[in-house]
């Protein structure tokens, strides 16, 4: 039992002592210092890990509002985010069996228990959770979706603190060996605002998605912009020199020299004149009248002189870098120069992406929610990625894998020995010790050669291999264990009996009840216990075969 979980029993126990109340309790104890509770202290300042700025609390490197501000000034950060997000929204979560299932590994259903992951809240998508979980995760380096009666709920990352605690370090649980996660923290418009009293939330009910652990910092995740900060910061600088030289009348600066004014007031008066009639994007391109003596002198360099279009492009291919964002995949300058939209060359952009980041962030997005929801046993909350189009070209290499896989499953069962189901099992969870041979199997190789000419080659097969079947036959088709319905009784003294005279007539109508291994040798044996001869053997006069 945690800690929260401890105080609030302590609170229904004994509910006169008010000082036990989760809330008042962290309102009263946690936020101004540290606290004691049944002897250990615990701390306040490096134990309550969040991401807004404070001097009590770990914090990442800077706000949501702040983060997103720069995104909104930078069009390819902005562009990157965004493509994050859409590509991930078009995914579905279903549960699987682990690899590791004895019967069925890596097999997908859903249950009802996906419900709330379906309509999370009123008029809301699967999609619109996980844009939000993205954005959030993008931006802030966490996510943070809790449970509510009959629906989730996104918080607001900066608005929420991650409480530890530990016996043997109180000053930094976060850190310490026995650290130990009691809580979740959330205070409407921020933490110590003292508008609203801050929320409990017990680490059951909360799922924090945090795809880029931050080193530094326990439990808290780090944004993707973080690292891109400078090369935001680049790009608003070079789209504002942009915006400055039309503004200038597409002109780059210029020193006029030898203006003739005796006193300051004549030589303002002359600036002031030039600035009204010749600045700016309504006065570009008129012609520039200067007195004798006077000189109108070009400095700094246009936009050809310092490259701005390489100098964009570079800071570009660096930010999509950053997102993860193939450029290809962005649509940034640099990613449609040249041989980069070629077939081959764009579809090995989509491959490096899904497989580097959209399938491992699915992966761990779904593992993060997997709390929130009933998950049935030996399963796991799951991403089906069927209906996004991006990776629609890898389910030509699925179908390529598949055929391999019922290829392998054939081979295992007709070559091997091995049962239908279990070489199934052993194909899809790739584990070949599910195997199960079929009993009294003996390959091809290891047999005797065919019977005389007009033998069938089948009921040959049978009979060098139905000697060490015979114990399980009878044991599995025994009369006694059961009543006069079963096979046995039914196809040798029943309604069946009449219907067959031969091996291969007896043969076919068991392939319809049992595998086509199984029924060769039930077949040869009950073809042995009626006629008293093995089927294929040469026994003088035989109106059922050879002989």
């Amino acid at each position: 039992m945690g800690l929260l979980e401890r105080i609030q029993a302590r609170t229904v126990d004994r509910p006169s002592e008010q000082r036990f109340a989760a809330d008042q309790w962290i309102s009263d104890y946690l936020m101004p210092t540290q606290f004691g509770f049944n002897g250990v202290q615990y701390g306040a300042g490096m134990g309550l890990n969040q991401t807004l700025a404070g001097n009590r609390a770990t914090e990442i490197t800077a706000t949501l509002p702040g983060y997103l501000a720069a995104l909104r000034s930078c069009p390819p950060a902005f562009a990157a985010q965004l493509v994050r997000a859409l590509v991930l929204s078009q995914a579905r979560f279903v549960f699987r069996n682990p690899p590791w299932h004895p019967s069925t590994p890596r097999k997908t259903f859903g249950t009802r228990g996906l419900g709330l992951l379906e309509r999370p809240w009123p008029n809301a998508t699967t999609g619109e959770l996980i844009a939000r979980m993205e954005w959030h995760a993008g931006l802030a380096g966490n996510a943070f979706v809790t449970r509510r009666p009959g629906r989730l709920r996104v918080l607001r990352p900066d608005w929420v603190a991650i409480l530890y605690g530990s016996q043997l370090e109180p000053d930094d649980p976060g850190h310490a060996l026995d650290g130990e996660l009691i809580g979740y923290i959330y205070q409407n418009q921020g933490l110590f605002n003292g508008q609203h009293r801050p929320q409990t939330i017990l680490p059951r009910d909360m799922a924090h998605w945090s795809p880029i652990p931050d080193p530094e910092n326990a439990g808290i995740g780090m944004s993707w912009v973080t690292p891109a900060v400078r090369e935001i910061q680049k790009d608003r600088v070079a789209t504002q020199h942009t915006i400055n030289y039309f503004v200038n009348g597409a002109t780059a600066n210029m020193v006029v020299k030898g203006i003739t004014a005796a006193t300051k007031e004549q030589f303002d008066e002359i600036v002031g004149m030039m600035e009204a009639n010749h600045a700016g994007v309504a006065n570009a391109y008129k012609t520039l009248y200067l007195v004798a003596g006077a000189d109108a002198t070009v400095v700094g360099a246009n936009l050809a002189d310092i490259d701005l279009k390489g100098v964009n492009g570079a800071s570009e291919t660096r930010i999509a870098s950053l997102s993860r964002v193939h450029p290809v995949i962005l649509g940034i300058a640099e990613g449609l120069a040249g041989s980069s939209l070629n077939a081959g060359n764009f579809g090995m952009a989509r491959r490096i992406w899904a497989d580097s980041w959209i399938y491992p962030t699915l992966q761990d997005l779904a593992a993060s929610l997997a709390p929130l929801v009933d998950v049935p046993a030996d399963a796991e909350l799951w991403t089906d990625t069927g209906d996004m189009p991006i990776l629609r070209e890898d389910a030509k290499d699925a179908a390529e894998i598949e055929q391999v896989k019922a290829a392998t499953i054939v081979s295992l069962v007709s070559g091997g020995g091995f049962t239908h189901e279990s070489s199934i099992a052993a194909v899809q969870g790739q584990n070949m010790s599910l195997l199960k041979p079929i009993p009294g199997w003996i390959s091809v190789q290891l047999q005797q050669q065919a019977g005389a000419a007009g033998v069938p080659p089948e009921a040959a097969q049978a009979d060098t291999t139905v000697a060490p079947v015979r114990d399980l036959m009878l044991d599995v088709f025994d009369e006694t264990r059961a009543d006069h319905n079963n096979l046995k009784a039914y196809w040798l003294t029943g309604e069946g009996a009449g219907t067959w005279a031969t091996w291969t007539e007896l043969y076919h109508h068991l392939r319809k009840h049992m595998v086509d291994e199984l029924a060769k040798r039930v077949a040869a044996e009950w073809f042995h216990i009626r006629y008293g001869i093995w089927p294929g053997h040469q026994q003088g006069k035989n109106p059922h075969g050879p002989g």
